[in-house]
């Protein structure tokens, strides 16, 4: 790979993964409008890597304070609100675990069609303007309960599918159960590390065991530039949240979904 295609790829994953608008889509989706060859699912792994770094950088103290409580919690054996945000971050995994396994049997490639894409862009960018424009914003994660972990941990599972967006179909959920805007994107993002951290761990073994020869140059290159490029997204996306709503990327995927429908008809 070229240092472009190096760049774009990772400037794309880094600002995408954590927008709701579809990193996996839009990764798809460069090289059939470049002409670039497929860059192949052990890149993917790479930069879904470099944004998982910058995840944890950004939200180091909500990590610290889950951990922290999580630890008082057992010596206490009282819940207190970090032990209840990691048990609900672990139900809202196991789905999307269970459901991960499931595709990769079935689909061990993944689904790479720019219409599948187009289509779940469309459809699924017009569930979230209905959950932002007409859900309430009365709860926040101090009052997120079981029933709502549960379902949002459902939807999770759909995140995998390329084109729904695993922010979007998360902070659609949280909307639609009443959850302020700001703190259903802070949710989403927690829920996030054990989904990408998971599918790293997994991707790096398969890369290592693969008779495949892995350009780790690229690969190293791949995880600094997403994660730069995944922090800038999320300081833009936590900053954006705080006063505005979701119609900006609501726009982005339904024009995108159709620009690319009438692109590649």
């Amino acid at each position: 790979m070229t240092f472009l295609q190096i760049l774009t790829l990772a400037i794309v994953q880094g600002f995408t993964e954590f927008l709701p608008v579809s990193s996996s889509g839009h990764l798809i989706l460069v090289p059939h409008l470049t002409g670039w060859a497929d860059q192949g699912l052990h890149f993917d792994i790479a930069v879904h890597l470099g944004t998982l770094l910058a995840v944890l950088l950004y939200f180091r103290s909500d990590i610290a304070m889950i951990l922290r409580d999580s630890l008082a919690s057992l010596r206490t054996r009282r819940m207190n609100f970090g032990a209840r945000l990691a048990v609900f971050i672990v139900i809202g995994t196991i789905p999307a675990v269970a459901f991960g396994v499931a595709y990769k049997h079935f689909f061990p490639d993944g689904i790479r069609s720019v219409t599948f894409v187009a289509y779940n862009l469309i459809v699924f960018g017009a569930l979230m303007w209905v959950a932002d424009r007409y859900s309430s914003s009365r709860d926040n994660l101090q009052r997120l309960g079981w029933r709502s972990a549960i379902v949002i941990g459902l939807m999770q599972m759909l995140a995998i599918i390329p084109g729904v967006s695993r922010s979007g179909i998360t902070i659609t959920a949280a909307r639609f159960l009443g959850i302020n805007r700001s703190d259903a994107a802070r949710y989403s993002m927690l829920l996030a590390i054990p989904a990408i951290a998971g599918a790293a761990v997994l991707g790096f073994a398969e890369m290592i065991a693969s008779p495949e020869p892995v350009i780790w140059g690229d690969v190293g290159q791949g995880i600094v530039l997403s994660f730069i490029a995944g922090l800038v997204a999320i300081t833009f996306m936590m900053r954006w949240l705080r006063s505005m709503n979701l119609n900006i990327f609501v726009g982005y995927r339904i024009l995108l979904g159709i620009g690319l429908l009438i692109y590649f008809s």
